[in-house]
């Protein structure tokens, strides 16, 4: 993991770090030794993200995916090293020479983006071999020898892949998480009659010494009185069990409660805030009734409230709100967890030690942080106010369009959506430019007339590139006589009617010069040919400017489009998609118009045209590798040392460059230089030569503050004759000033005087001579510079590069130009982007010139004042500020975040606050520790000071993409009852799947592709999972673990029937989770309802479970009552989506998966299920239910009953909006149901069901019973077949007759009597009772044959501890 760390910092460094590693002992010396071996690459903040990376095991998935990579291979057999070559495998270095001899005949294996390969002379056409090994261990070492000695000599590709042959079996324990201990709102009391024996854990009180106890710190007590160490035990463990009882508080006692929190932590000292908030706001309950005795001042509740006024107003922080800002940048505690926090803190480490490098400490750094700065734009736009340009309309001037009103005002009209504006502005400008011999220019040509004559309100151009020869002929070069036609048309002032010209020829035949003269004679039979046409043609004026704009331009093939100066793609120029493109583009470009007027940024009087081309944007040239978003730069923030050159690192290796370079300068007034180029090529080429007199030529025109530097990359050995050039510039800049310098070398560039500097040329001894003198040791610094272009710049000898303030361009190619007007883009693009902001921030700093340095990028900061600040060190740290209400969720996580680093409180409670959950911990581990000789197991969560009586629930709390089960528990985690326990409540969950997730969407239409189903898997097993595709934002979701996985189309969209397993045979069920009101503790009553199905059911059973929420015991014995009674089971599991309205209630997210994701949760080939809650007596065969016609539904559901008439108060179906929105429809209930997945996926009934929950959830008050209300509601758009009555019959709803018909019996809730679920169960349903005891006898039997398992494991002679 640590070498995965230190690879994000270059390939390099990876490497560096790999050879420096070697053999290692006990686990405590093997990671203070990578520690320390780290620490040689890394500065003292790195080192402490790596051990925050190490205990938060961020790259373990890294390295599990190489594990998973390598097992696919597969490994040979007792192989703790392996190398693979093209497929074949091999244990021995031995084995590497001939299996590199028929490589070539074999593919190449696919290599991925996080491979390490080794940095040798890595060829294309060399064979590829991966090392699988475990970094550091023997094998690895002489594999590792063998293999960069030969990836050194250019013979083969060496990569590395992690892989450990014998992986320890034993778990880690993550943190990352945190755990909810809530109340749980229950309907009505039940108890299971069920005892858990045997199962007694007990943890070590002292383990948590730390942790306040009633205001008593015992860790401390015991440090300061060791003697007393066993009485301070017993005092904790009695407070503990003393105080575990919630005292309820008034309403007036709750509502300052948030201010009295927060005045409690104010008057802790300093670096126990921290740590006090944390423990209030994860124990609230248990805290609330000490916190209503603390004052507050009258002062700090006026500050804490003009915070609240001056917050709302300016950021949008309401009272209540929780609020994280790191270094400026907002963390939104919604979508970011632990792991992806600190990947901020690892890309801000950069930011500040850059800064703190460069001498920019406390508030010079402060006040550069928060300097906001242009976002690298992707959608550039050139200047159209150019000569060249020929419009054939003008919107604001032609009368055409004089009846059209011209105030920008019209804009923010109302009007029906889809229509386009006609105002008398040049608001729209489209550019089209040509090649009138192309046979796309004649489409194009048709499109812009269409436009032209429906009177779109667009401003057309045109730009033709024709010939740019002197002497020319328009009789025989098609394209001139084009041009010259064109001008003697507009002559004739009929511009517009040049459309004609073009579309006068047949769509796809190419122009030439019999057409145009044919044109010419036919339109205008009096006009002079010869004169129009001819070499001295009267109507050749500025023939040449188009294609010269063109080339400025820097723009790509013909032909092509600027829409308000902005290019078109290649895709987007089709003839038949263009029309459709651009009248979008009018649209999207409206509302920025729209926004420009209201915000009062274009008024009456401004030219719109002007205020286009005046956006950042707007660019004199288009050069892709300019404008590029993906930018690589240099690190300048090194300090030079007086290691050697080639064994210090590139961050190194650049601050020697920089130290050492000399420039032509030219300096602004304050000797500030906001835009550094260094020009990197071998100058005695003159590919080379040029490349530097542009870069002088443009220091001539460019703005003042701009300095060129010079790197010479000889495409040889540097030595006298090659080297003359470079050291002719370099004399100069040691012995003339800025301007002449500059002058200087531009004439020695120039090809006549650099033939003076060549070895057999006269005079060149003298210039040699001269020369010596002042040059003393430029040869090592040539080398220097040498190796720098190889090893920094990745340029081979002789390349050519241009590096802007850090940022590199290049390797141009032999042929490719960087023109001047490159290098004016250039800089506009680095000033634009924070060169220009930083310079202004310095100035204003008053720092010295000297001091001055330009940064590429800063990120945009907000400014927040802070009440407490913590900061403990004078070095480099985080400026972490948090706004919270003390007593909040979002204070919970925030106050787990901030112990690991410095920070500020802005305290913004609210009046009021109340607490459902007993205590949420969030376990975020700063550093692995260690006990005697292994590693501590861990992070723990664990509650203390808990009341007894209340019925509680267990939440975990993770990162989005974990999939995370219960997997060791004896009891129901769902049903704490402290009260019925003895001993300590434990559970062990485990991080079982990560999460797929994606949206897809299809090309041709941009809609998601409704019905496509995906497959998942490896190379090996290619249908591991599958899924379909939402139609809602085109989502799905696989589960997978870290690796290589094979993402694949399924075969055909719809299964035919023989895919389904056990057709005609079987029968499949989806089981509610928990019980339906979560009242039976322990899943054994979903057993009863699967013993009264196979009891009457006689076509075999596959019952499913969904996973998520299924207790650890049940998943235990599940297995022994599958092979008792003989039926097959499946465990699915599916995760909510994070873009779905989330639900923070256990209950009604169970009612969730009920109904939202029936299309989803099930292996594509089952293409039916019933649905049967765990509360219900089956009395029929349900294969009689899965054979029952639905009628074209997607789902059969079974009706309230209405037979008992004393109930009639409590259907409230029958009344208010319910009766309304059914009409004759019944409502139904929930507790049993059978799905045609067939149909119900055929008609995205899934997707309509999930749009409508989106909808309605936002509203608290809607959907009260979740998984019953949805359907019901949605009953018109998605059908629901009425199952007979007799299929649910339930005593709160249906009459004692109709129970003798009944084919289910459902335990529904009686709101009348409230009578506890067991009880009716024991009464209403005979056989329960001997259900019952079947299942109890057949768990004994199970626990026997366990207990026995065990005993028979024990050694003689050891003794069992119960316990951790």
């Amino acid at each position: 993991m640590c070498s995965e760390f230190i690879g994000e910092d270059g390939n390099e460094k990876f490497w560096q770090f790999v050879d420096t590693v070697k053999e290692l002992t006990s686990v405590r010396s093997y990671y203070n030794l990578i520690i320390k071996k780290a620490g040689q690459f890394l500065t003292d903040l790195q080192v402490n993200l790596l051990k925050f990376a190490l205990a938060l095991r961020s790259y373990s998935p890294a390295v599990h995916a190489s594990q998973q990579i390598a097992k696919d291979e597969p490994p040979p057999e007792a192989c703790p090293a392996f190398v693979s070559i093209h497929g074949q495998h091999s244990c021995s270095t031995k084995d590497i020479k001939k299996l590199l001899k028929a490589a070539a005949g074999r593919p190449k294996p696919y290599l991925y983006k996080n491979d390490h390969t080794y940095p040798g002379v890595n060829k294309t056409d060399v064979p590829v071999v991966i090392l699988y090994a475990e970094i550091g261990t023997k094998k690895f070492t002489s594999f590792h020898k063998a293999l960069s000695e030969k990836a050194e000599k250019g013979t083969l590709t060496y990569v590395l892949r992690h892989f450990v042959a014998n992986p320890k079996p034993q778990k880690m324990l993550l943190s990352g998480y945190g755990v909810e201990l809530a109340i749980k709102s229950t309907e009505y009391k039940a108890v299971d009659d069920t005892e858990v024996k045997g199962q007694l854990t007990v943890i070590n009180v002292e383990d948590d010494d730390n942790d306040e106890v009633q205001g008593f710190l015992f860790g401390t007590l015991k440090k300061s009185h060791p003697e007393l160490q066993e009485h301070l035990v017993e005092l904790r463990k009695h407070l503990l069990e003393s105080t575990n009882d919630m005292a309820p508080l008034k309403v007036w006692e709750m509502q300052d409660l948030s201010f009295q929190a927060a005045s409690r932590i104010m008057s802790a000292p300093k670096f126990d805030a921290l740590k006090l908030m944390r423990d209030l706001s994860q124990n609230f309950p248990s805290k609330a009734r000490s916190l209503t005795r603390v004052a507050v001042k009258q002062e700090m509740r006026k500050e804490i409230e003009e915070n609240q006024k001056h917050l709302s107003e300016t950021i949008g922080v309401h009272p209540g709100d929780g609020e994280l800002f790191i270094n400026g940048l907002h963390i939104d505690l919604d979508i970011h967890n632990p792991f992806s926090i600190w990947d901020i803190l690892k890309s801000e480490a950069k930011v500040l030690e850059g800064l703190h490098n460069l001498g920019i400490k406390g508030e010079h750094q402060d006040k550069l942080l928060r300097l906001p700065v242009n976002a690298v734009d992707d959608s550039y736009a050139l200047d159209i106010r150019h000569p060249a340009i020929m419009w054939i309309n003008d919107i604001e001037n032609d009368l055409m369009y004089r009846s059209w009103p011209t105030g920008v005002q019209e804009l923010l009209r109302a009007t029906f959506p889809g229509v386009i504006r006609q105002i008398r502005r040049n608001f729209f400008n489209l550019v089209l430019f040509l090649d009138p011999l192309q046979e796309e220019s004649g489409e194009l040509v048709k499109l812009a007339e269409l436009f032209y004559k429906h009177k779109i309100p667009l401003r057309i151009g045109f730009v033709f590139v024709v010939n740019t020869k002197d002497e020319i002929d328009g009789f025989s070069d098609a394209g001139v006589g084009f041009y010259r036609l064109l001008n003697y048309i507009a002559d004739e002032n009929q511009l517009h009617n040049f459309l004609l010209v073009l579309s006068y020829i047949d769509v796809g035949e190419t122009l030439s010069a019999d057409t145009i003269t044919a044109y010419l004679k036919r339109k205008f039979p009096k006009a002079n040919s010869e004169r129009i046409l001819g070499v001295e043609s009267e109507y050749d004026d500025k023939r040449k400017d188009g294609a010269l704009f063109y080339k400025k331009s820097g723009l790509g093939a013909l032909p092509l489009a600027l829409f308000n100066g902005v290019p078109l793609s290649p895709d987007e120029m089709d003839p038949e998609e263009l029309e459709t493109v651009i009248l979008q583009r009018i649209m999207d470009t409206t509302t920025a118009f729209q926004r420009a007027v209201f915000m009062g940024q274009l008024s009456e009087g401004s030219d719109v045209v002007d205020y286009l081309m005046e956006q950042a944007n707007v660019v004199p040239r288009m050069n892709p590798l300019i404008l590029s978003s993906d930018r690589k730069y240099l690190d300048l923030t090194a300090t030079p040392d007086t290691y050697m050159f080639s064994y210090v690192d590139t961050r190194d290796k650049t601050a020697v460059i920089a130290k050492r370079m000399k420039y032509f300068t030219n300096s602004d007034e304050d000797g500030m230089t906001p835009v550094t180029l260094w020009v990197a090529g071998d100058f005695q080429k003159v590919s080379g030569r040029k490349l530097l007199i542009n870069a002088l030529k443009h220091l001539q025109k460019a703005s003042p503050g701009v300095r060129v530097g010079v790197i010479d990359n000889p495409s040889e050995k540097p030595y006298d004759d090659n080297t003359v050039l470079y050291r002719a510039i370099w004399a100069s800049l040691l012995t003339q000033k800025n301007k002449a310098a500059a002058e200087f070398v531009h004439k020695l560039l120039k090809e006549e005087s650099s033939q003076l500097l060549q070895p057999k040329a006269k005079g060149y001894e003298f210039i040699i001579g001269c020369q010596t003198d002042l040059l003393t040791g430029l040869f090592d610094f040539i080398h220097t510079q040498q190796l720098f272009c190889q090893d920094v710049l990745k340029l081979n000898p002789g390349q050519r590069a241009v590096i802007s303030n850090g940022r590199i361009l290049g390797p141009f190619e032999e042929q490719e130009e960087f023109t001047v007007e490159d290098f004016h883009l250039l800089e506009k693009i680095t000033l634009s982007g924070s060169a220009e902001k930083v310079k202004a921030r310095v100035k204003q700093m008053g720092m010295k010139p000297k001091q001055y340095v330009c940064i590429s990028f800063w990120p945009t900061c907000l400014f927040l004042v802070s009440v407490i600040e913590i900061c403990a060190s004078n070095e480099v740290f985080y400026d972490v500020v948090a706004i919270v209400d003390p007593l909040t969720r979002e204070a919970q996580k925030i106050s787990s975040l901030l112990t690991v680093s410095c920070s500020a409180f802005l305290f913004f409670p609210h009046y009021s606050s109340s607490f459902s959950n007993i205590g949420r911990t969030y376990k975020i581990t700063p550093k692995i520790t260690f006990t005697v000789r292994k590693v501590s197991p861990g992070p723990v969560a664990r509650f203390m000071e808990l009341p007894e009586t209340p019925l509680l629930t267990l939440n975990m709390i993770t990162p989005e993409s974990w999939m995370v089960q219960a997997v060791r528990s004896p009891y129901d985690l769902d049903n704490i009852h402290l009260q019925e326990v003895n001993g300590v409540v434990a559970a062990e969950f485990e991080l079982e799947h990560l999460l797929l997730e994606g949206h897809c969407f299809d090309l041709s239409t941009g809609q998601p592709p409704r019905g496509l189903q995906f497959t998942l898997g490896m190379s090996r097993d290619p249908l591991m999972y599958d899924t379909i595709v939402m139609a809602n934002l085109g989502y799905f979701q696989l589960k997978a673990n870290p690796g290589a996985w094979i993402l694949r189309l399924r075969g055909s969209v719809l299964l035919s029937k023989h895919a389904l397993p056990f057709q005609a045979l079987r029968i499949v069920f989806l089981l509610s989770l928990i019980l339906k009101l979560n009242l039976f503790p322990f899943c054994l009553h979903f057993r009863i309802m699967m013993l009264s199905v196979l009891r009457h059911t006689q076509t075999p059973v596959k019952f499913w479970f969904l996973k998520n929420y299924l207790s650890p015991s049940f998943k235990e014995t599940i297995s022994h009552m599958a092979e008792s009674y003989g039926f097959q089971y499946e465990l699915v599991q599916y995760k909510w989506p994070r873009w779905l309205h989330q639900q923070t209630e256990k209950q009604r997210i169970i009612w969730g998966y009920k109904i939202l994701f029936l299309d989803v949760l099930f292996p594509l080939a089952v293409d039916k299920i019933i649905f049967v809650d765990a509360d219900q007596i089956v009395r029929a065969d349900l294969k009689e239910l899965r054979d029952l016609d639905l009628e074209g539904a997607p789902y059969g559901y079974t009706p309230f009953c209405d037979s008992r008439r004393e109930m009639e108060g409590y259907r409230f179906w029958k009344t208010g909006y319910w009766a309304s929105h059914l009409g004759h429809r019944k409502y139904h209930i929930s507790a049993l149901y059978v799905v045609d997945l067939k149909k119900f996926r055929k008609i995205a009934a899934g997707d309509r069901l999930r749009g409508q929950y989106q909808a309605l959830s936002q509203d608290p008050n809607s959907l009260s019973n979740l998984d019953q209300d949805l359907p019901n509601n949605m009953i018109h758009q998605v059908a629901i077949k009425s199952l007979p009555q007799e299929w649910l019959w339930c005593e709160t709803w249906c009459d004692d007759t109709s129970k003798t018909t009944a084919k289910t019996i459902d335990l529904c809730n009686n709101p009348m009597t409230k009578e506890p679920k067991l009880v009716a169960a024991a009464r209403i349903v005979p056989e329960w009772v001997e259900y019952d005891r079947e299942i109890k006898e057949l768990l004994r039997r199970v626990q026997e044959q366990e207990d026995t398992t065990t005993q028979k494991q024990i050694p003689a002679g050891s003794q069992h501890k119960k316990g951790y």
